[in-house]
């Protein structure tokens, strides 16, 4: 029934399967990936005809977690997976990054890719596995897919690379790097570090490409057994109209690419534009849309040979040089932090919130519930750009760019218990001409510090471009966006004085070798130290002082057998103190409370209760109290937080006291001193002994009582002591039929006449 397919090898330390014609066999091409006792299903689709008037590449990517792959079911109301989370949108992105250059120019069948987690281990990550599955379903797949790639992770731990490690080790390591590459040269890089050296980071990315090529030769053993006949393509020779339209609008668009100020450089383009539509307009539609993309080229061809010939670029910069940069902190009045960061024609409102730990992120995967207490939020609205265009929720590709700015901050945050504060950075783009995202990394620090987070150190971010024809290449710093557009790569670095933080790499082109990617990497270097010798002149380093409109928040550590008192029986107390101070009081299993608010004298006070919780009493002390019960014998005051003791009605005043509401009444504030504590916890308070105003301790005027003496045999209460049977009761007011006189008869007649003294039975 099944005609299987399936190739393996050892890698890292288990086995890599791949296998095809068991599942999904109507798709046109279908891979199952393992890798432990992680399986990723990867199916691949592609249209078998073009859509009219199409004239683009539309290839979809979606990447999707199953909760059942880890045994979970998915938490909150709706319990089916439902819009692509965060991480998902990542993925998807990371896989459609390395795969989409190669497809030919000119080849617009629509093409569907879906790659879903069915089993997860905990140890080998899905996310590179679901790319190798995607890689090796296209190859078989028969479209014109100039792969196969391979990908990897890559980690460093004590000065050496780790292959896939499991990515909460690769996060609490030095490194996480993904790298994806055909056997010939690297097609993708994403990364996070802490401040590496730019040959180590090289280093990783060699490392990385050496098993990718293990990855790749797999993919092409399973495509010599199942891959299906590849599609016969034909792509149309345009050469004719290139030609024409240069000779058409060539020297308009060279003179557009001199124009140095964007909005003016666009009109003059779209000018050219017009005119080649015009001289077309009597084609029919299919050449009238070939000329559109021709223009394209045209433009691409007139820039890109005006910089590898004389090095000449649009904005009239040399190759190494960065746009002018201005930055301001502080700009916004009711936010915590702000900054406005503006090269030459991007520019970044960041602005920087700090919260309690309730306001951290909750992350619901496939590895559990997680919390998250920095978040990073891009926006591109389309008046950045000049444009109209939707505006809402975030795209896939404000996601990315966020998340990178996340990855480059993330290495200089200080620790929890450094700053034990929620931290959220929104960068909202307001002019666009080339790296935002950069952009948001150099805003997003400068927010942070006027913010008072106390960086380790500022990060700076550039955007490095390439133009290869042939053997010749150059490496652009700080590239315009349209260098991005008409160039191979697109390379972010960003970091500190020290080193990388973070590594992003797109290629346009079928890859590039040691030489560019090292190349770039020391140009970037010199990038970002001008652009952090321009940040400082803003802001060099963190406040000292946080906005007064940001939380306080004060940690306290108690022994962990106090949690329960500090909380109450169904967190009676801590809902108390949190009610009657104003403050927001967090505990954590290990003791650890933090108490937060934007006025210090309700942290003070929340500070004050809880202390008088898990203190002890000192006997001899004098405490600030309050009456909750009062009772007949004397009132309960509760001291110290969790506390309570009794203030004995003779304990009230010096004189007599007959009722206690005489003297206090429930609610009231009183100041007592600790006279007692016995073995079992129980205290003994006094107010006479304490002034109720100044709140310092009384001489005691009061006589002090004779000790009371030991109770001996019941027969001797200081004397001898009779039977209480005999008339006589032995001192107590005589015989007992009399108490200062004769008692008649103490029961009628019929009564026990034993108990009749003898006296009245007549008796000498």
């Amino acid at each position: 029934m099944f005609d299987v397919k399936t190739v393996s090898m050892e890698w890292g330390g288990k086995t890599l399967t791949l296998e095809t014609g068991r599942i999904a066999r109507q798709a046109d091409g279908a891979v199952l990936a393992t890798y432990g006792e992680t399986v990723v299903l990867c199916a691949v689709t592609a249209a078998k005809s073009v859509k009219e008037g199409q004239d683009f590449f539309p290839l979809t990517v979606h990447y999707q977690e199953k909760y059942f792959a880890a045994g979970r079911i998915p938490g909150g109301f709706f319990k089916r997976e439902r819009g692509a989370t965060e991480k998902e949108t990542l993925v998807s992105r990371l896989i459609d990054r390395p795969v989409r250059p190669l497809f030919p120019e000119g080849f617009y069948n629509e093409i569907n890719v879906i790659a879903q987690v069915l089993s997860y281990d905990g140890e080998c990550e899905p996310d590179v596995l679901a790319m190798i599955a995607a890689s090796a379903a296209l190859t078989i797949s028969g479209v014109p897919f100039m792969g196969p790639i391979g990908a990897v992770r890559v980690g460093h731990v004590d000065g050496e690379y780790t292959l896939n490690p499991r990515q909460d080790a690769a996060a609490a390591g030095d490194l996480d790097l993904v790298v994806a590459a055909t056997g010939n040269a690297v097609m993708m890089v994403e990364s996070q570090a802490r401040e590496l050296s730019e040959e180590i980071m090289l280093g990783a990315v060699l490392f990385a490409h050496d098993e990718c090529k293990k990855v790749a030769n797999l993919i092409i053993d399973l495509a010599e057994k199942a891959a299906k006949d590849p599609w016969e393509v034909t792509i149309s020779d345009n050469s004719a109209i290139k030609a024409k339209l240069k000779d058409l609008i060539g020297k308009d668009i060279a003179a557009a690419y001199k124009l140095t100020d964007k909005s003016a450089r666009s009109n003059a383009l779209n000018a050219a534009r017009d005119k080649a539509k015009a001289a077309f307009a009597s084609e029919d539609a299919q050449t009238q849309m070939v000329a559109i993309k021709s223009v394209k080229k045209v433009e691409a061809d007139i820039v890109r040979g005006a910089i590898l010939k004389d090095g000449t670029r649009i904005d009239g910069r040399k190759v190494d040089q960065v746009r002018p940069i201005e930055a301001i902190v502080g700009f916004l009045p009711r936010t915590h932090g702000s900054s406005l960061f503006t090269r030459g024609e991007t520019q970044a409102i960041c602005t920087t919130t700090l919260g309690t730990k309730d306001a951290e992120q909750m992350v619901d995967g496939l590895e559990g519930l997680s919390y998250h207490n920095f978040m990073l939020h891009y926006n591109f609205p389309p008046y950045s750009v000049g444009e109209v265009g939707r505006f809402g929720a975030p795209s896939r590709r404000d996601t990315g760019h966020g998340k990178l700015a996340w990855r480059a901050l993330q290495a200089v945050l200080p620790s929890k218990e450094e700053f034990p504060y929620t931290i959220r950075v929104v960068s909202d783009i307001t002019e666009s001409n080339g790296s935002s995202s950069m952009a948001t990394v150099c805003g997003g620090a400068l927010s942070m510090m006027d913010a008072g987070v106390p960086l380790k150190r500022p990060v700076s971010g550039i955007a490095m471009g390439l133009i290869l024809e042939g053997d010749k290449f150059t490496v652009l710093s700080d590239i315009l966006g349209d260098e991005d557009h008409l160039g191979d790569m697109d390379f972010k670095v960003a970091g500190t004085s020290e080193g990388i933080t973070t590594m992003q790499m797109d290629i346009k082109v079928a890859g590039i070798t040691r030489e560019i990617f090292e190349a770039a990497l020391q140009q970037a270097k010199g990038g970002r130290a001008h652009i952090l010798g321009e940040m400082t002149k803003a802001l060099g380093s963190a406040r000292t002082e946080l906005s007064a409109h940001a939380p306080r928040i004060e940690t306290i550590s108690i022994d962990k057998s106090k949690i329960r008192d500090v909380i109450g029986t169904g967190g009676k107390v801590i809902r108390e103190i949190v009610a009657t101070t104003g403050a927001k009081v967090d505990i954590d299993d290990e003791g650890l409370i933090k108490i937060s608010s934007s006025d210090p004298s309700q942290i003070e006070a929340a500070r004050a209760w809880i202390l008088g919780i898990v203190e002890e009493a000192e006997v001899g002390k004098i405490y600030d109290g309050k009456v909750v019960t009062i009772v007949d014998f004397g009132a309960f005051v509760n001291f110290m937080g969790g506390k309570d003791g009794l203030v004995h009605v003779s304990e009230m005043r010096n004189e007599r006291v007959e009722k206690p509401t005489d003297v206090v009444s429930e609610g009231q504030a009183v100041k007592v001193k600790v006279l007692e504590i016995d073995p079992r916890g129980k205290v003994r308070l006094s107010m006479r002994v304490v002034d109720q105003e100044t709140g310092e301790e009384l001489e005691d005027t009061r006589p002090a009582r004779e000790p009371r003496e030991p109770r001996g045999d019941r027969g001797d209460r200081g004397g001898d002591r009779r039977p209480r049977r005999d008339g006589d009761r032995g001192g107590r007011g005589g015989d007992r039929g009399g108490r200062g006189g004769d008692r008649g008869p103490r029961r009628e007649e019929g009564g026990n006449p034993d108990h009749i003294p003898a006296f009245l039975k007549g008796d000498d």
